[in-house]
């Protein structure tokens, strides 16, 4: 009940945040959610070029299947899709994520980017654990992430031996908080994962000073978390008006800018924003497209959150 009170919390936050755009009439809330308009903006994960933003279903998904708030939770999902969305990322750790996510594949042919993690400690356990994964999911897994560095080494060796077998397509490491940069970092230099996901966002930009550098420098794509610093930046947003740069940067929303914002950075191939209301979703989705914020304007949107 919680997390449930949490999210709806959220959400009246970012409704309020939305009001903003009475402040650029300019800018309307359908050309941040035509489903006809430019193709979203795309780069590279690994050999794959892929939509710059993403879906993640830690608390989205992680449902009965009798709760009340699935059907909008997968009504988000496919919307994702038939927007362009292709890389939904998920978890062991999320509880019921994974089969829920599985159940709602199963009902659309399109096309999405799966990444899920191991989270476990051994090598047997780890092969079991994505066995589990790829057989709830129901589809092959192309990210195989090591959730939160846990057994580093030997869950490493079994992700890459399911790469070599075939079995997925991308190694990855993750972590979600700034204390765990550093070794990162030194984990970066050591194994070369072929994907670093992190977290970065208006509230938490470390990343930014070292991690992306490293990553783009080792030729490692990026997945970025907590874009919105779960929900702190629609709080610090919440009675402030979208900044002159938003009409600029065609944003309609204090999530497209902050989304923007980390696109910025060439490094990021991908901002994973978790969300289970379709117009979140489409929401989120318009950061794909448009200009995206020089220097200059990057400090401009810093300013008018600060």
């Amino acid at each position: 009940m919680s997390t449930m009170r949490g999210a709806t919390r959220i959400s009246r936050q970012r409704r309020r945040c939305l009001q903003g755009l009475l402040a650029l009439p300019a800018v309307s809330l359908l050309d941040a959610v035509d489903a006809s308009g430019p193709d979203l903006r795309q780069r590279r994960v690994g050999t794959v070029s892929l939509p710059v933003i993403g879906l993640g279903t830690w608390r989205q998904l992680d449902l009965p299947a009798d709760a009340p708030g699935l059907p909008a939770a997968v009504a988000a999902l496919h919307r994702f899709l038939q927007l362009g969305g292709r890389v939904i990322d998920t978890s062991p750790m999320y509880g019921l994520a994974e089969t829920r996510l599985g159940e709602a594949l199963a009902t659309t042919t399109d096309r999405a980017f799966i990444a899920t993690k191991l989270w476990t400690d051994g090598l047997a356990e780890g092969r079991a654990q994505l066995r589990q994964s790829s057989q709830r999911i129901g589809r092959p897994v192309d990210l195989l992430q090591i959730h939160n560095l846990r057994d580093l080494d030997r869950q490493l060796r079994v992700a890459r031996e399911a790469r070599e077998a075939g079995q997925v397509q991308l190694v990855g490491v993750t972590h979600y908080n700034a204390s765990a940069h550093s070794v990162l970092a030194t984990v970066l230099q050591r194994e070369r994962p072929d994907v670093l996901q992190v977290n970065c966002s208006l509230l938490e930009p470390q990343a930014r000073e070292r991690l992306l550098p490293m990553a783009a420098d080792l030729g490692i794509a990026v997945l970025i978390n907590r874009p919105f610093a779960e929900g702190q930046l629609f709080r610090r947003a919440a009675n402030r008006p979208l900044p002159e740069v938003a009409l600029a940067l065609q944003c309609s929303s204090w999530a497209q800018l902050g989304l923007k914002w980390i696109l910025a950075q060439p490094a990021v191939s991908c901002v994973l924003a978790g969300t289970s209301r379709v117009r979140h979703v489409e929401d989120n989705l318009g950061a794909a497209r448009g200009p995206l914020p020089d220097l200059a304007q990057q400090r401009e949107i810093e300013s008018a959150l600060a």
